[in-house]
C-alpha cells in the first residue's frame, strides 16, 4: 500500500508531501490544476520514463520517493534478488531526475538500475490511465488470473494445479534424462573401442593410489645406496694404496719398531698403540665394506614408474587419479554395453509420466473452462451498470505445449460492440472504456491482484448520473480488499472517498503552483458540490452533495 508521496520540483509542484490511507482515495481539481502532474510524478519513482519537461523551471533536479508498506511475495523476491535489505516490510522508492536528462534510483537508499525500480513499481502499483502498467493487458498475466479466480470458486482447483507441477516436473526429469542418454549414446558409439582399448590397459596396468610416491621414494633411495657404494670404494681404495692395505702398513711400522736394541724399548708404548690403530683400521675396512645391490629391481621400479607416468600424461589426470578415471570409463563403457536396456528403460518411463501429466492436464483444462464460464458470468453481470451493456467478455483457451501450469494457453478476450468479432483484451478498448472494463475485471478479481494499489484515471471518462454511482460502487468495492487512488471528475465517484484530496493551482503572477491538501468536513462537501454546479456552489449542488456523501 502507498502510504507516503513526497515530491519536490516537478513541474509546477515546488514541494509537496501527501499520506494516503487504505480503501479509496479520491483526487479532484479544477481542469488544469495539475492533477497529471501527480501522475506523472509517482510514474517516476516507480521506474517511468524521465523526461526533462518534468524538471520545474529554474530548478536543476526534480526529486520523487514513494513509501511502501505490507509488501507482497512478487516484491520480495525481487528484493532479495538484488539484495535489498526489507525486514521491517517498509519500502521506500526514490528517483531524481536532473535538468540535463540524468536519471537515479534507490529502494531502501541502495542504488538500483531504473530497471529494477521498474520491475519492483510493477508488483506494487497498478494503473489504469495514461501511464498504464495494468497487469491484465499483458496475456501472460492471465492464465495466473483465471487460475486464482478459479481456486477461489472451483473446487478441487488448487489441488489439481499442484498435481500438474508435480507430475510436470516427474514427466520434465525422466525426458531429459533420456534426452541426455541419447546424446551420449550418439557421442560414445564412435567411442566404444577406444574406451575398450584404455579400460583393458589401465586394468593390467592396476595402479594403486599413493604407488607413484612410494615407487618414486624407493628409487630415490637406490640411487642414494648407488652413490654411496661409490664413496664407499674410494674410501677403501685410500687405505690399501700402493699396494698393501692400511692396516699392514701400520702392523709393519709397529713391528719395525720391535727391533730397537735398547732394553726396555723407548717405544713400547707407541708400539702398542700402533698395533691397536693397526687393528681398528682393519675394523673399519671391514665395516664400511657395500651391499650388493640389485640390479634388477632398479630397472623394474622405473619402467613401473616410466609405466604409470606415461598414462598419467594420457589420461590428462594425476597418477593417484588413474583408478578414478578407470572407474568412469568402466562406467561410461558399461552404460554403452547395457544402453538398449537403459534406453527401454527410461522410453518407458517418459511414456507413463508423460501420461499421467496429459490425464491430469486435461482435467485442469476442464476445471479452467467451468472457471472461464463462471468468470464470463460474473463480468457480464457488472458491465451493464457501467455503460458497457453492448461489451461481452469471454476466455478463449486453446492447447499449447506442456509447462508446470499445463497445456492452456489463456487469453481474455472482449468486444465493445454487437457484431464485431471478439479480440484481446488490449486491442479492443481505450480510454475510459478500457478504464471500466478493467475495473468490472478487478472487481470479479478481487483478491487476485498481483499489487496492493490500484490508480484510476480517466475511469468517469463520459459518464455521468447511475454509470457514475456504478462506477463508484465498485471502486468502493474494490477498494475494500486493496488501496486504490482514483483522479475523478465526478461527484457520484468522489462520494464514495474515505479519502479526499483536492488539487489547486495558484499563481503569483510571476510563477505558478500546484498543490494538493486533503480536505474534510465543510471542505470536502464543497467541493462536491464544485463539481456538481461549476465555480458557483448553490444550495441545489450543496443538497446534492450531502446525499452524496450519505
Amino acid at each position: 500500500m502507498l502510504t507516503d508521496l513526497h515530491i519536490s520540483n516537478v513541474v509546477l509542484i515546488d514541494k509537496l508531501n501527501l499520506e494516503f490511507g487504505s480503501g479509496l482515495n479520491i483526487l479532484t481539481g479544477e481542469t488544469g490544476a495539475g492533477k497529471s502532474i501527480l501522475l506523472d510524478a509517482l510514474s517516476l519513482a516507480l521506474g517511468g520514463r524521465g523526461d526533462t519537461g518534468l524538471v520545474r523551471n529554474g530548478t536543476d533536479v526534480a526529486t520523487v520517493s514513494a513509501e511502501f508498506d505490507a509488501l507482497n511475495d512478487a516484491v520480495k523476491e525481487i528484493l532479495q534478488e538484488s539484495g535489498i535489505d526489507a525486514d521491517d516490510d517498509t519500502l521506500v522508492l526514490r528517483r531524481t531526475l536532473g535538468a540535463d536528462g540524468k536519471s537515479r534510483a534507490w529502494i531502501n537508499d541502495t542504488p538500483v538500475s531504473i530497471k529494477t525500480l521498474k520491475a519492483v513499481g510493477d508488483e506494487l502499483v497498478e494503473v489504469h490511465g495514461q501511464f498504464a502498467n495494468h497487469a491484465l493487458l499483458n496475456p501472460a498475466m492471465h492464465r495466473i488470473a483465471l487460475d486464482d479466480f478459479a481456486v477461489k470458486n472451483i473446487s478441487g482447483m488448487a489441488s489439481i494445479l499442484a498435481d500438474v507441477r508435480g507430475a510436470y516436473t516427474k514427466y520434465n526429469s525422466a525426458l531429459n534424462k533420456l534426452h541426455e542418454i541419447e546424446e551420449f549414446l550418439a557421442k560414445s558409439a564412435m567411442e566404444q573401442e577406444f574406451l575398450e582399448h584404455n579400460v583393458a590397459e589401465l586394468r593390467a596396468l592396476n595402479v594403486q593410489p599413493g604407488e607413484e610416491e612410494d615407487l618414486s621414494n624407493r628409487r630415490t633411495d637406490i640411487i642414494n645406496a648407488q652413490k654411496n657404494t661409490a664413496i664407499l670404494n674410494d674410501a677403501i681404495a685410500a687405505m690399501g694404496r700402493g699396494g698393501d692395505t692400511l692396516d699392514a702398513q701400520i702392523f709393519a711400522v709397529a713391528h719395525i719398531l720391535e727391533h730397537i736394541k735398547t732394553d726396555p724399548n723407548p717405544y713400547a708404548e707407541q708400539i702398542d698403540a700402533l698395533y691397536n690403530a693397526a687393528e681398528m683400521v682393519a675394523n673399519v675396512a671391514g665395516q664400511i665394506a657395500p651391499d650388493d645391490i640389485d640390479t634388477d629391481t632398479v630397472d623394474s621400479i622405473e619402467e613401473r614408474l616410466f609405466a604409470i607416468r606415461a598414462a598419467a600424461r594420457k589420461h590428462h589426470v594425476a597418477a593417484d587419479e588413474l583408478p578414478n578415471k578407470l572407474a568412469e570409463m568402466e562406467k561410461e563403457l558399461n552404460t554403452i554395453n547395457n544402453s538398449d536396456a537403459e534406453l527401454k528403460k527410461l522410453k518407458a518411463e517418459v511414456t507413463k509420466s508423460k501420461q499421467e501429466y496429459d490425464d491430469l492436464a486435461k482435467k485442469l483444462s476442464k476445471l479452467r473452462k467451468v472457471a472461464a464460464g463462471e468468470l464470463r458470468a460474473q463480468i457480464l453481470r457488472e458491465l451493464p451498470d457501467l455503460k458497457l451493456a453492448n461489451a461481452d467478455f469471454n476466455v478463449d483457451i486453446e492447447a499449447t505445449t506442456p509447462t508446470t501450469s499445463g497445456c492452456d494457453n489463456i487469453v481474455f478476450m472482449i468486444k465493445t460492440n454487437p457484431g464485431m468479432p471478439f479480440a484481446p483484451l488490449h486491442k479492443s478498448a481505450s480510454g475510459g472504456e478500457l478504464a471500466r472494463l478493467m475495473l468490472a475485471l478487478r472487481v470479479v478479481l478481487a483478491g487476485e491482484n498481483t499489487a496492493h494499489t490500484f490508480i484510476f484515471d480517466e475511469v468517469d471518462t463520459g459518464i455521468s448520473g447511475a454509470t457514475a454511482s456504478a462506477v463508484g460502487d465498485r471502486l468502493n468495492r474494490l477498494a475494500a480488499g486493496s488501496q486504490t487512488l482514483v483522479i475523478t471528475h465526478s461527484a457520484q465517484v468522489a462520494g464514495y472517498g474515505d479519502k479526499h484530496f483536492k488539487i489547486e493551482k495558484t499563481s503569483n503572477g510571476k510563477t505558478t503552483t500546484t498543490s494538493v491538501r486533503e480536505i474534510t468536513g465543510e471542505d470536502r462537501l464543497n467541493e462536491i458540490a464544485r463539481i456538481i454546479s461549476g465555480a458557483k456552489i448553490t444550495p441545489e449542488s450543496l443538497a446534492t452533495a450531502k446525499t452524496l456523501l450519505k
